[in-house]
């Protein structure tokens, strides 16, 4: 089977929390890879979107480390659909 990544970056404006991901992550930008594979016995290229990760910095207390999560598509958009309508706070 054909698989593929797609790598994106996302940016919040505010802190926020992702479902899945137990704490509140620092507003920022967010490398997101998408892997997807190849919709077979088709008569033209279709893909389907099989795993979404977010590379986030490390709990505490390991310092600048960076670790990937696996979250859920839907909840990366409501996340960010949440920080769009935030209001700035100052």
């Amino acid at each position: 089977m054909t698989t593929r990544s797609r790598r994106e970056t996302v940016h919040f404006k505010h802190p926020f929390r992702i479902k899945g991901i137990d704490r509140l992550l620092p507003s920022g930008a967010y490398e997101v890879v998408t892997d997807e594979e190849m919709i077979e016995g088709l008569s033209f290229a279709s893909y389907r979107r099989v795993a979404t990760m977010i590379m986030v910095p490390a709990a505490p207390p390991r310092g600048s480390t960076m670790e990937m999560i696996s979250i859920g598509s839907v909840d990366l958009a409501d996340a960010q659909r949440i920080d769009a309508c935030t209001e700035n706070p100052s």
